[in-house]
């Protein structure tokens, strides 16, 4: 069992990581709760052991979850189940289960207690960590939301074994950005290692930046792209494969602009070959629908904004010239 930690003072929290990890549940659940909530979705078959007070909550399948009326509903569950300031609410699942119930648990009653139990490997290096909740609405991903840290967070690595082989490579979308964080050699890990080390990565980030007011959104490279491609919504893409595409596109931009050479290129190329994920884009993509919801991007306050590489490493990039971003999508 690998433990870790969020450092984020009062409010710092315990990750554990490894085989059975789910044992851990009863001795993080924190003092003084008298109720669980449990939420999570159809085919999740995870369950945590608690001798206290619970109920398990359903929400709708897959992202059709993280709407504003399912966050409705669920608040109005919790308080017919009488769920106070002290109690907590738990999240098993995926991304998605995790960014919901975060959500709901920070705005019932202004804030109440939340733990994690991500069950996929994107759930468990990313989205589970750090603490950002959210849902979407038809103008974007993840546009409401707020900054909720949970009080601890189990990722068992058994769960990711009996993961559909689409949904365990859509997890090695989001591990690859890594590699590029000071995740050199990842793929020479362990699962568990692997895990533990991007972990490790993304709370170190959290620490430094907890809001995303400078160094945490260099956790968004490859998303920009990413989320287009997700919004536009007519492509059959995982999170992951469509974060693996936008990695590729970063990477081309930034060669484009000659803030990299052919080697760090091909460095890209081979991290995403190595985990089989996809590099080019889907048929059919419309360029400037494409470039369209690009300005909508969070980061899009000084122009249109990227995460890219550069020889310094990874850094926000503003105002990156249109006829580039244009050029190198049709190229792809």
């Amino acid at each position: 069992m690998i433990r870790l930690e969020v450092p984020l003072g009062s409010r710092s929290y315990p990750v554990v990581v490894g085989a059975s990890a789910i044992c851990e549940f009863e001795s993080l659940v924190p003092d003084g709760v008298s109720r669980i909530a449990f939420v999570t979705q159809p085919g999740i078959n995870v369950s945590l052991e608690t001798e206290l007070p619970s109920r398990v909550h359903m929400l709708p399948d897959g992202e059709a979850a993280k709407k504003l009326s399912v966050v409705e509903e669920l608040c109005s569950v919790f308080a017919n189940d009488g769920l106070t300031r002290r109690d907590l609410v738990v999240g098993i699942g995926g991304g998605v289960v995790t960014d919901v119930a975060g959500f709901a648990a920070s705005i019932y009653h202004r804030g109440i207690q939340v733990m994690h139990a991500p069950t996929t490997l994107l759930g468990q290096i990313d989205a589970a960590i750090g603490g950002k909740t959210g849902v979407n609405i038809p103008e974007g991903k993840n546009l409401i939301g707020a900054f909720w840290q949970p009080s601890g967070v189990i990722c068992d690595t058994d769960v990711l074994m009996s993961l559909p082989e689409r949904e365990f490579r859509s997890g090695m979308g989001e591990l690859a950005k890594y590699h590029f964080l000071g995740g050199e050699g990842l793929d020479e890990l362990s699962l568990e290692e692997r895990v533990a080390a991007c972990i490790q990565i993304k709370a170190d980030i959290v620490a430094a930046d907890e809001r995303e007011g400078s160094s945490r959104a260099l956790l968004n490279y490859g998303h920009t792209l990413a989320h287009a491609l997700e919004i536009e919504g007519s492509f059959d893409l995982r999170h992951g494969e469509a974060v693996a595409i936008g990695i590729q596109y970063a990477a081309l931009v930034a060669h484009a602009m000659g803030r990299i050479d052919e080697a760090r290129l091909a460095e890209h190329g081979r991290v995403l070959d190595v985990y089989g994920l996809p590099r080019s884009l889907p048929d059919g993509c419309d360029v400037d629908r494409v470039m369209e919801l690009f300005g909508r991007d969070k980061k899009a306050i000084n122009g249109l904004t990227f995460v890219l590489d550069g020889p310094d490493g990874l850094s926000v990039v503003p105002d990156v010239p249109e006829k580039t971003l244009k050029d190198v999508l049709t190229q792809m």
